[in-house]
């Protein structure tokens, strides 16, 4: 996700309790070879002990997925994985991500190219079930047969964003189309699911190898490990040092390579589900510094001490 799965997110997931499978950031291949690659090539940043970790690509120019392709093998990634699926307006406007659903032709091209160029590292492709429309079978039917080792199938049509349930019944259809095609791809199952009690029940309900989890993980740091208790059932204390920590990895890893306000969006994570939550995360978005959040939080800890 955009911002949000960089190293230092990435770590403090890994501190909590490991998934499987990280996935990058979303990477232009278009920006990694352009005079604007400083822009975007953070986003591939990563620790030496990170694996398995899939770097997510997009955009539309072949020969820049073979290259990008050659580069993520050549800096250690376990896998590379094509975005298909993003439905934001200013992206799909350009024919990428999700609009590429409309473009078959060219999306067996960009899957190839990636192939070609990975030297041996499975290439996927995270989608959707349709663009405007829905169109499940057909378009899951398509990238099964480009030979790809995983399909990570999102549960809406692109048009739909993340509004309505995600129809995992659609999802049961790709595996179903999977095992009639006899071709070996694994198949991720994607939307609405935030627990690991969920992910066991789409196994077993739809028969999906994996489940992939994006937005889940704000509500809950801890998820991917049964024995820890949940980040809501955490007391405040915990709760505001776990934000810390996040505070002190981006200044650790990114120091000025990276704006303050990128943290902002992950103080939701932390304060909330508390008395009081809602009036600390105002005054921590109004913080400009790293310094001033660790002040906002020590005084509104104080405070909080001299009610009790």
């Amino acid at each position: 996700m955009e911002d949000v799965t960089d190293v230092v997110f990435r770590s403090l997931v890994r501190e909590c309790g490991a998934p499987d499978v990280f996935f990058s950031e979303f990477t232009s291949t278009d920006g990694m070879f352009s005079p604007g690659e400083h822009k975007v090539v953070h986003r591939l940043e990563r620790r030496p002990d990170e694996s398995p970790l899939v770097a997510q690509i997009w955009g539309r120019n072949p020969e820049n997925y073979f290259k990008a392709s050659q580069k993520l093998a050549s800096l250690g990634f376990d896998g590379i994985d094509i975005n298909m699926g993003c439905p934001v307006e200013k992206i799909i406007r350009s024919g990428n991500c999700s609009a590429l659903i409309e473009e078959p032709d060219l999306a067996a091209e960009l899957i190839a190219a990636a192939k070609e160029g990975a030297a041996g590292l499975p290439v996927s492709v995270k989608t959707r079930i349709g663009f405007k429309v829905q169109k499940t079978e057909e378009w899951a039917g398509f990238l099964l047969e480009q030979g790809i080792a995983a399909l990570t199938v999102h549960g809406r049509i692109a048009k739909h964003l993340s509004k309505y349930s995600a129809k995992w019944e659609e999802i049961g259809k790709v595996v179903a189309l999977r095992d009639s095609l006899k071709v070996n791809t694994t198949i991720i199952g994607n939307g609405d699911v935030l627990t690991l009690e969920e992910i066991n029940e789409k196994h077993q309900e739809y028969g999906v190898d994996g489940v992939m989890i994006g937005r889940g993980i704000f509500e809950n740091l801890f998820l991917f490990d049964p024995d820890k208790t949940p980040l809501r059932e955490r007391s405040i204390d915990e709760k505001l040092s776990l934000l810390m920590r996040h505070v002190e990895l981006f200044e650790e890893f990114w120091k000025e390579r990276k704006p303050y306000r990128v943290l902002k969006k992950f103080f939701k994570i932390y304060a909330t589900h508390f008395a009081g939550a809602s009036d600390l995360r105002m005054k921590l978005v109004e913080t400009e510094t790293s310094d001033d959040a660790r002040v906002v939080i020590e005084e509104w800890k104080t405070s909080m001490n001299a009610y009790e």
